[in-house]
Parts: structure tokens; C-alpha cells; sequence
């Protein structure tokens, strides 16, 4: 582990160290693994409101006449639909169709666009970016002049309403506009990684501590890294690095909602598009899918998905427990013939062989969006 005075830290650090956080190096980034335990943080976003430090992911400007152009070309969504005001997940691929990664972009204006990207892939996303497409329009790496906060919960659409303005409370999902919070500018998105409603809050860096501040002392509570990770994982929202990477598409890993590779006959292909539809039309050897843990006990990323004869046939990504819906759960790739609903796989841990069904769609999803 590096030394933590030589990680990059976040405008927020010191309110961590204040608070009590338990700190750790996460990607080079001095970040909260949790306040006052992750079981108990889990359960105050999904009950009540929590806030998050994600002002390490990055920040990207495209900004020109043929900004949109630019975008259209990189991404495998289809940002032409979108108007002022409104964001679209997507992700971004190689020619090969391996992802490079997974972001949301955001139109402020037919000159301007955001794209924010992980954390750990800033300089990479730029420097793809800038090659492929810098020709276009110009593109700004903005990622130090901003810090995020991730405001989720069922009460936090309200909290965020009343500190930074009543109209906050009428932005749809995906769509984003201006507020004030502690007499700060903010441009609060209606996006999350939680699986619950919510914000993400964009506020210059110098800013970000009294906005923090205004949060907390309104009732939402600081979440770590910990909590995130385990409501993203009941949610079935996949963690690049882990469940995404340069070696899976988007194809494979169920992210097909966001190909748009009709952009192909609209004379508007994206990278990786073609090498995307021969996948399609070849058929998926392998599929990213989300299983229950059926045996005692939990299964953790890196546990081997076995076949016939205990040939090594896939692998678990991503897993854990399930605080909100109980028990474990995790998600894995396996061969396209293994992945039906309610088919059971046998996954090797260690020495220790454990039982998995697969299931169908999130392992949680909140109240008022469940079917």
C-alpha cells in the first residue's frame, strides 16, 4: 500500500480524517472505507440518506461546433437524442470492442458536453479521447477544478430540494440543472450508483467542504467506500475493473441497452461498432450473469465458475453479501450455453466448493421502482 502522504487526496480529505473515517488507498486516492461500519451505512442509504465522496471520478469537456460529432464517435450510445439539460449512461470501446469505459455524458449545450469517467481511467479515457477524436472540437480534462457528491436515499431527492432549491425536486432521471447549496453554485444530475433515487452533486473543489458540511449537519450521513460498493452490488450495477474491462464487451457483460449499432447505418459509427456487430451476429460465447449463493457462506471476486468434470469454465467478478435482500450474491461470467434463469453453478473458492443459482435482473430494487 502507498504511503498515504503521497496518494492524491480529495477537497473533502480532511473532513474524512475529522469525522472519524477509516481511510484507505483506493485506486492512489485517499478515500473513506467506511465512518461507522459498512452494514450500518448500507442500511441509512437504503432507509433514510447518505452522502459519498466520489470526487475522484473525472470530469471531461468537449466543447465546439462539432462537439456532438466527437462524442457520437467515441461513445456506443446514441448521445444525439439527447437535449440541454439531460445524461445518458454509456460505455466507450476499442475497435476491437473491448471497453475502455463505462460513463455518463451530459449535454449543458449543443457546443458543450461532459463525459464523467472512472477514476482509476482519467488519463487513459483523455488520451483516448484526445487521439481519437481531438481533431473535432476542443476537449478540457476538468477533473481537478470539480469535486462530486453523491447524495442517495429515499429522502435525499427532498433534502437536496430544500438546501439547493424546490425546482431540484422536479429533475427527472438523467436530467441535471443548477442549484445552490450553502450560497455555493452546484449542478445537481439526477444519476446514482446505488441503486437508490438521488443526486450527484458537481461543486468547484474550493467549494466542496461547505456543501459537505450543509449536507451532514441537514441529516445525511457520510458513507464510505465499503457501503458503495455492497449497494451498487445489490443493485447489479457493474464495477469497471472488475465486471468491465478491455477484455469484456459491452455485448458480453449486458450492457447491449447501450450499442446503439444502428448509428452504423446512420452514417454515424462509433469505435469498436463493427467489431461489436460481428459479435452479434456470430452469437456471445460467454455472458456476464448475477447468481444467489445457495450453500453457507459468501463467494468473493476472483472464485473459479466450474463445468463438467470441474474444468475451470468461467469466473466470479464481483461478490458478497446482500445486507438489504439477505444472504450473498455475485455476478460472474460464464459460457452463453450456461447462463439461463435458475440454472445452478458449482464455484470453486480456495479449496471449498459452493452452490450458486442464477437469477434473473438486480438483486434489489427499491420500492417504489419494483414491478
Amino acid at each position: 500500500m502507498a504511503n498515504p502522504s503521497q496518494l492524491k487526496k480529495t477537497p473533502l480529505h480532511d473532513l474524512h480524517v475529522a469525522g472519524g473515517a477509516k481511510m484507505v488507498d483506493f485506486g492512489g486516492w485517499h478515500m473513506p472505507l467506511q465512518y461507522e461500519g459498512i452494514l450500518a451505512e448500507h442500511h441509512k442509504v437504503r432507509q433514510h440518506v447518505g452522502i459519498f465522496d466520489v470526487s475522484h471520478m473525472g470530469e471531461i469537456d468537449f466543447i465546439g461546433p462539432r462537439a456532438i460529432e466527437a462524442i457520437q464517435r467515441l461513445i456506443t450510445n446514441d448521445a444525439s437524442r439527447l437535449v440541454d439539460g439531460r445524461a445518458l449512461y454509456t460505455t466507450v470501446c476499442y475497435e476491437d470492442g473491448g471497453i475502455v469505459d463505462d460513463c455518463i455524458v451530459y449535454r449543458f449545450g449543443p457546443e458543450l458536453f461532459r463525459i464523467v469517467v472512472n477514476a482509476s481511467n482519467i488519463d487513459k479515457d483523455y488520451e483516448h479521447f484526445k487521439g481519437n477524436v481531438g481533431e473535432l472540437c476542443e476537449i478540457i480534462n476538468r477533473s481537478d477544478e470539480f469535486a462530486l457528491i453523491a447524495v442517495q436515499g429515499p429522502e435525499a431527492v427532498a433534502l437536496v430540494a430544500r438546501l439547493g432549491g424546490a425546482e431540484l425536486g422536479d429533475v427527472r432521471p438523467f436530467g441535471f440543472g443548477p442549484g445552490r447549496i450553502a450560497d455555493a453554485p452546484i449542478t445537481a444530475a439526477r444519476t446514482g450508483y446505488t441503486g437508490e433515487d438521488g443526486f450527484e452533486l458537481f461543486v468547484a473543489a474550493a467549494d466542496a467542504p461547505k456543501v459537505w458540511q450543509a449536507l451532514v449537519d441537514a441529516g445525511a450521513a457520510p458513507i464510505g467506500l465499503g457501503a458503495r460498493d455492497t449497494l451498487r452490488l445489490e443493485a447489479r450495477l457493474s464495477l469497471y475493473g472488475n465486471d468491465i474491462d478491455r477484455t469484456t464487451s459491452p455485448l458480453e457483460a449486458g450492457l447491449g441497452w447501450v450499442v446503439k449499432l444502428a448509428k452504423i447505418d446512420d452514417g454515424a459509427p462509433f469505435i469498436g461498432s463493427k467489431a461489436l456487430a460481428e459479435q452479434k451476429e456470430a452469437g456471445l460465447g460467454r455472458k456476464l450473469v448475477g447468481f444467489t449463493v445457495t450453500s453457507r457462506g459468501i463467494i468473493r471476486a476472483g472464485a473459479e465458475i466450474l463445468g463438467d468434470d470441474d474444468a475451470v469454465v468461467g469466473n466470479v467478478t464481483s461478490g458478497g453479501v446482500a445486507p438489504t435482500v439477505g444472504g450473498a450474491v455475485g455476478l460472474g461470467y460464464v459460457p452463453t450455453a450456461m447462463g439461463k434463469i435458475g440454472t445452478t453453478l458449482r464455484i470453486r473458492q480456495r479449496t471449498k466448493i459452493l452452490e450458486a443459482k442464477i437469477v434473473k435482473g438486480p438483486f434489489y430494487k427499491r420500492p417504489s421502482s419494483a414491478s
